[in-house]
């Protein structure tokens, strides 16, 4: 049967037995029968609920239809909130909705045994419902009150946003019936809810046609839960699944009480003894109908990838990809759905999924993607381009085609997360080996021109084979899944397949050398080098050209913008390598590396090519170039994806510079780093120390000899950033005393340098500011604010998760 001819059976369904009535306070209410019966009482605005069976689990997910439409706030339409296993339990004259605790349990056939852990434990009671009428053991409860209600948090979140205090206003909200609907297995409830307050922030201002009274629309879900014959597959680290757990208390003292298993949907072969199969019932997911083309047509290219790490993994035709139909729900838990979201300003996606509580099999997948992020991408590719609207204005496509690459790219990434992968940050040192990578686009030059054709992959990669396989593949019958899971893993490390994720390869806090946000290739310092030819290539071809004819320039500066910027990502992952670990998620007698320090040499290579990009050379913007700057015109105000500066009107390029200084120097000279190096050093005299560092830095910046002109100015704004990062990082809490000492000595060095210069005056201001810290490095706190740098990931995606 179609989806169309089932919506239609079940919709006459609920027709025919609209009138039956069981209550005999509903005789005057509209009945619709489902997985809960409900009534609409339409003279009083109440809806009421039937419970025929008490302690019986189903599942409750609240979540937002519509939402407010700022990436900053954080509340988007198709937001999913918590799952949460509950049940009616009769307490007097009440129903008491109750959530079990289940990350403490005992799978255990001793009764007394699973009280004892059920008793130990907190459970919470969601609501408690007045009895309005019994009949024949079923009852009925007044629902009004738990459906409109701030269920997903909507004012805790403009509070913590500090957008302003909101409280619900129920004369203003009122249920929406075009999307609550009753179906076998699961109940549909919409509320439109408003919102009254007195607005303090900016989003909230940006986004509301009335800030003081903000709507949106709360959908709450019951849903059967599936049946007791999904089987859990047990978690390895090396996977790249992600986790689902809880403590059984029933586990012999011998064995690990956290329990570990991998978050999937339930998928089986038809012929399980067949080396290819159908699935007994297919993972088919939905694109938004929305959405338009050509971006359609990219997102279901792209989440069609999938199919083939199934058919990799034996299953024939497995993972699916079809439109939603024009009449279905997005927040229908009977929909995997992908759904195109728009905000005011470019922000994530994200892949999130509602998840059976006790199990962790996957009930629906949701994929939500940004609307405006494919425009960055399509700027970027405008920025690069040589003189893309010299002939004609129309010359869209080039840009266009890789912007629609990344597309792709991004829907196969934000299924993966709904399919139970993680991130794979290490993936790009094996060329292309995961979707669940984040790519930066891949330029070349070729005969000095930039090449754009090899930008984006344009399939599913090998390490993804491996997370389907692993989460996914069926085994023989009698075989040891357990020695199987192992063989699939094993074989992927013969391959040199690299697998390290999320906290490990994060700019600030992360340790990994190899696993980055935004790279390609095995060398991030190189990759950092060939970044750095493209982005100046670009920047001598920029011109009025890279925008179309009677286009204000101040569009041409937006433009610039993120191509000033380019090499951002790439001076991340560099700084990551100096004081970096090279490391894997080792199992004991697994072969793998467990962790060793990054070499000195290749430290040294990536401190030499961070370094780079705090030169005069790197980011003065060539003169001839900043008549293409003027001041902004009317209509054309700078946004938070402009140059920021500190000359009024007046583009300012000495601000785009200490902007990107500060970029690289914060990332260097980050505390968790110089407590690494203060380490390695320790261990191996031989390594790279902070002192080095430090050294270097100071001589290749504020000892060096001073340009004079425009490129003697730039270097002067970042001496300064040099000067006020240190200083800051010597006093920051967190940093070792032996991070202070070693800056302490190297400023009591830089005074005696500077007194030599004791008639110049730029040196006798840094001086007085050098003895103003030696006086009291843990007590300097003084730093300068350089601008912020103007939004940049995601470039073309990211995920929160």
């Amino acid at each position: 049967m179609t989806v169309k001819l089932r919506l239609l059976f079940l919709s006459l369904f609920s027709f025919i037995y609209a009138n039956a009535q069981d209550f005999e306070m509903t005789k005057d209410f509209q009945k619709f029968n489902g997985y809960f019966n409900y009534y609409y009482d339409d003279a009083n605005d109440k809806i009421y609920l039937q419970v025929d069976e008490l302690d019986k689990d189903f599942l409750y997910v609240y979540s937002l239809s519509s939402g407010i439409g700022s990436n900053d706030i954080g509340l988007d339409r198709g937001q999913l909130g918590n799952e949460q296993v509950v049940f009616f339990k009769k307490a007097g004259n009440k129903l008491l909705l109750v959530q079990p605790n289940l990350k403490f349990r005992a799978l255990t056939n001793n009764e007394l045994e699973r009280k004892s852990v059920e008793q130990a434990f907190a459970k919470s009671v969601l609501h408690g419902f007045s009895i309005k009428e019994e009949s024949k053991g079923s009852y009925l409860i007044d629902m009004t009150d738990f459906l409109m209600r701030d269920a997903h948090g909507v004012s805790g979140r403009l509070k913590r946003t500090q957008q302003g205090s909101y409280s619900l206003d129920k004369s203003k909200s009122a249920f929406a019936f075009e999307r609550t609907k009753a179906f076998p297995k699961n109940i549909e409830f919409d509320v439109t809810l408003t919102f009254k307050g007195e607005p303090k922030g900016s989003y909230i201002r940006s986004v509301a046609p009335n800030a003081s009274l903000v709507t949106v629309a709360q959908h709450h879900s019951l849903i059967e839960l599936p049946d007791d014959n999904f089987k859990k597959r047990v978690f390895d680290s090396r996977s790249g699944s992600n986790p689902f757990s809880y403590y059984d208390y029933s586990t012999p003292v011998q064995e690990p009480i956290l329990k570990r298993y991998v978050t999937r949907h339930r998928l089986e072969k038809k012929n399980p003894g067949a080396e290819i199969s159908e699935a007994v019932e297919p993972i088919v997911y939905y694109l938004d109908n929305g959405t338009p083309e050509p971006v359609r047509s990219a997102l279901l290219d792209g989440g069609r990838w999938w199919n083939q790490a199934f058919e990799a993994a034996g299953y024939k035709d497995a993972f699916q990809l079809k439109m939603l139909p024009d009449d279905a729900d997005p927040l229908d838990a009977r929909y995997n759905v992908i759904q195109w979201v728009h905000r005011s300003t470019r922000g994530w996606s994200y892949g999130s999924s509602i998840k059976d509580p006790r199990t962790g099999e996957i009930i629906k997948g949701h994929v939500s993607l940004g609307s405006l992020r494919i425009r960055q991408d399509f700027l970027i590719a405008q920025a690069l381009m040589n003189k893309p609207f010299a002939e004609r204005d129309d010359n869209y496509q080039p840009m266009l085609d890789l912007a629609l690459a990344r597309i792709r790219q991004l829907s196969a990434h934000e299924i993966g997360h709904t399919l139970g992968f993680a991130h794979n940050f290490a993936a790009s040192t094996n060329g292309r080996a995961s979707v669940m990578d984040y790519p930066h686009p891949q330029f070349e030059l070729k005969n000095g021109e930039i090449d754009f054709s090899n930008a984006y992959d344009t399939g599913i990669g090998e390490w993804d084979n491996v997370t389907v396989a692993y989460s996914y593949a069926e085994f023989s019958k009698g075989a040891n899944e357990k020695e199987e899971l192992n063989k699939i893993l094993e074989e992927a490390q013969k391959k040199g397949l690299r697998y390290i994720s999320d906290r490990d390869a994060r700019p600030l806090g992360g340790a990994h050398a190899l696993a980055h946000l935004w790279d390609n290739g095995k060398s991030i310092s190189q990759e950092l080098e060939d970044m750095l030819k493209i982005r100046k290539i670009a920047i001598a071809n920029f011109s009025p050209d890279n925008i179309r004819s009677d286009e204000a320039y101040s569009v041409l500066e937006d433009v610039f913008a993120p191509l000033y910027f380019f090499h951002r990502y790439q001076t991340e992952g560099v700084s990551k390598v100096i004081g970096g670990l090279d490391y894997n998620y080792k199992l004991k007698n697994d072969g793998q590396l467990s962790v060793v320090s990054v070499s000195k040499e290749t430290q040294e290579q990536a401190l030499n090519s961070l370094l780079k990009t705090i030169t005069p050379e790197v980011l003065a913007i060539p003169k001839e170039k900043l008549v293409l700057f003027p001041p902004r015109a009317k209509g054309y105000p700078r946004t938070r994806e402009s140059f920021k500066g500190k000359t009024g009107v007046a583009f300012d390029p000495f601000s785009a510079a200490e902007t990107a200084s500060k970029t690289s120097l914060s990332l260097l000279l980050h505390h968790q780093r110089a407590n690494r190096l203060v380490q390695q050093k320790a261990l191996d005299d031989n390594q790279l120390g902070l002192s080095d560092v430090v050294t270097t830095l100071l001589d290749k910046t504020v000892k060096a000899k001073q340009s004079k002109g425009y490129y003697g100015e730039i270097q002067k704004i970042v001496n300064w950033q040099v000067l006020q990062e240190l200083m800051h990082l010597a006093s920051h809490d967190d940093s070792f005393p032996q991070v202070t000492e070693t800056i302490l000595f190297e400023m009591m060095r830089l005074k005696t340098h500077l007194g030599i210069k004791a008639t110049d005056p730029n040196s006798i201001l840094m001086k007085k500011e050098v003895e103003g810290f030696i006086g009291n490095p843990k007590g300097y706190k003084k730093k300068i604010d350089a601008p912020k740098i103007p939004d940049g990931s995601p470039i073309g995606m990211a995920c929160f998760d």
